[in-house]
């Protein structure tokens, strides 16, 4: 089993015929992942690469396809729009790459999507990858951009805020001989959707991941509320690193949601809070997988 996506995922790309979106959807379907539809205005009927129908809507996609994830390779200034879209077309996930999305659109995004079926994976993230069975874990679902080859299929679910991060823990773990069954990258920006709390929650009630790495950053306070749920509900054994421990104070890093304020935020307390919650830590990027090994 995985969370969100598995082998027969049907995923819509919105942006398919832009570069980024082209270059990730030809990686994805090289990896075996079910794309079955684009989506560009004004270019409906056609067809991507000659093998995958466009269409001018993410609701004709739909309708047509049966396709229940989209993907949003849309620039900036139109990708809440875009995001919107597969929330009203009544999709169960969108997963959005986009980076530098106002804030206060993806805030108008979000009140837009309460009460509705959708989850939105993102903004600014790597995407989701279910490894398959395959060489190179050929036949799993790949959505975003993280690179397919690292991964192998098996037993540890990895949530992460850091895209860098989240492929070092897994190659970490495929270079072991251990396999991964879910991948999430849930995006850096200060204001995203599904968080820690909800990917740890969906982890624990999946009886094939039988351990999980989480991977946090300063800023925020996601962290601190996965690890308050996991010391009184969670009984899967949990490593965690938290990037930023050695950020001068008062210094506002580069990532968009790298921001630390009122005291709340920094590496030292959400250590202290996976700590408390008895998550095993990594002291350092090299160990996150080591770390978890050892206790499980």
């Amino acid at each position: 089993m995985s969370i969100l996506v598995d082998s027969s995922t049907k995923v819509i790309v919105q942006g398919i015929t832009g570069h980024f979106g082209a270059q990730h959807t030809r990686l994805s379907l090289d990896y075996g992942t079910k794309i079955i539809a684009g989506v560009v205005p004004g270019k409906g009927g056609k067809l991507f690469d000659e093998k995958v129908p466009i269409f001018n809507t993410v609701a004709e996609a739909k309708q047509e396809t049966g396709a229940t994830v989209s993907v949003i390779f849309v620039p900036p200034p139109y990708a809440a729009d875009a995001i919107l879209e597969a929330v009203f077309a009544e999709l169960d996930l969108a997963v959005c790459v986009t980076e530098f999305i106002p804030v206060r659109d993806v805030i108008m995004v979000k009140r837009a999507m309460e009460g509705t079926k959708t989850k939105l994976l993102g903004p600014n993230c790597p995407g989701i990858v279910t490894p398959g069975s395959g060489n190179n874990s050929y036949g799993g679902c790949r959505i975003g951009i993280s690179p397919g080859y690292i991964h192998k299929k098996g037993h540890i679910g990895v949530a992460s805020r850091s895209g860098t991060l989240t492929y070092e823990a897994v190659w970490q773990l495929t270079s072991r001989g251990v396999g991964q069954s879910t991948c999430v990258g849930i995006g850096g920006d200060p204001v995203h959707g599904l968080s820690h709390l909800d990917i740890i929650k969906m982890f624990n009630e999946d009886p094939d991941t039988h351990g999980i790495i989480i991977i946090g950053e300063i800023g925020g306070t996601s962290e601190e509320q996965a690890a308050e749920w996991i010391k009184h509900n969670c009984k899967k054994p949990i490593a965690a690193f938290v990037a930023g421990s050695t950020a001068p104070p008062g210094r506002r890093m580069g990532h968009a949601g790298a921001i630390i304020s009122g005291g709340k935020g920094t590496a030292a307390a959400k250590i202290e809070a996976f700590k408390e919650a008895d998550v095993a830590i990594a002291p350092t990027p090299a160990d996150i997988a080591d770390t978890l090994l050892k206790i499980m």
